[in-house]
């Protein structure tokens, strides 16, 4: 059993297949050993394998809290989980039950995802399509996506820019200056999502939870996609953290990564007077810096990247001026078609 089996729940096979780690164990187990195994096909000693595991559960739970960009207080609020126990996690000594519960799939010579997933289903070549798409490329997956869903035609995401990245990147500035620039209308999506919900975002957050927000948000690109004017869109840095919602964005609009060293983020948010990167957070720089660690393989999934460190506003609009140029983001941008309902 060389392959991991895949989970067939279509929520965490979405994870897996786009490489948004939320499925914390079902990946750790691919990294057991760093290769892909399960079952009694590791030759290891068993306490030395679930040492191995409980570090590797560890490093999942910090990566998947670092692309949701949250502390590790905000987490054991959110959780209800205390802030010792979540250290303890993340340095890899979590609770043995869970080492225990490998070791009884391994007697079972099975994977643990078996043990952990509601369904059963182990197929080889899905496996190995799953761990081939995880490596691909966007563009092959979206062969793939065309190939597999025939019905679901690619939209002419011709006028509709999106600019992504952490806080502090540059998205609001440059994009303001770059539609003014060109004649465009420059739109936040935080604030469409205020002007539906009739009230700020934290307000929305608080009453309808992470859930009801990502509803509210992805109800705004669907709304601003069937636009037909050109438009550049600034967008929320922990949109990339939800599948769905990025998904969506990266299919139906052009994405640009504005790209920024930590220092940079947090100096321009500072600046701003905003003083929530280092509110309740003695240690706010490594923090930041793990969150743009943990982002980096989902933003560099937008079609093109800017760098805005150690250059002037000037340098970086012309910069993304000229890349909005170069790869014809704009040309024709009357006939932009919308996404169907």
């Amino acid at each position: 059993m060389g392959l991991l089996a895949p989970v067939v729940s279509s929520g965490i096979m979405q994870y897996i297949s786009t490489d948004r780690t939320i499925g914390i164990i079902v990946v750790g187990i691919a990294k057991v050993n760093g290769r892909v195994a399960s079952g009694n096909a590791v030759s290891q000693p068993a306490d030395d394998r679930v040492a191995e595991f409980l570090l590797t559960v560890g490093e999942q739970v910090r990566a998947a809290r670092g692309r949701k960009g949250i502390s590790r207080r905000v987490l054991s609020e959110n959780s209800g989980v205390s802030q010792r126990y979540l250290a303890q996690l993340e340095s890899g000594q979590g609770n043995i039950s869970i080492g225990l519960l490998l070791r009884i799939a391994d007697a079972l010579d099975l994977g643990l995802e078996w043990l952990v997933s509601a369904d059963d289903t182990w197929d080889p070549e899905v496996a190995k399509t799953l761990r081939l798409l995880r490596g691909a490329t966007r563009s092959q997956r979206e062969r793939v996506l065309k190939i597999l869903e025939p019905e679901r035609p690619s939209p002419d995401r011709t006028g509709r820019i999106a600019l992504i990245g952490l806080r502090g990147a540059g998205k609001s500035t440059l994009g303001r200056l770059a539609a003014s620039r060109l004649g465009l209308r420059f739109l936040e999506l935080n604030d469409e999502v205020e002007a539906v919900a009739g009230m700020p975002v934290d307000e929305v957050i608080a009453l309808y939870g992470q859930e009801g927000y990502r509803l509210l948000e992805r109800q705004a690109l669907d709304r601003i996609a069937k636009q037909a004017e050109p438009l550049i869109l600034a967008v929320a840095g922990g949109i990339v953290a939800h599948p769905d919602s990025f998904d969506h964005l990266l299919r139906y609009y052009h994405t640009i990564w504005l790209k920024a060293a930590p220092e940079d983020h947090m100096r321009r948010v500072r600046a701003q007077g905003d003083e929530r990167p280092m509110a309740g957070t003695p240690d706010a720089m490594n923090e930041l810096r793990n969150i743009l660690t943990s982002r980096e393989v989902l933003y560099s999934q937008a079609d093109v990247m800017v760098n805005t460190s150690r250059t002037s506003v000037e340098d970086s609009l012309r910069d993304l001026l000229d890349v909005l140029d170069r790869r014809g983001f704009l040309a024709n941008s009357a006939g932009a078609e919308a996404p169907a309902n």
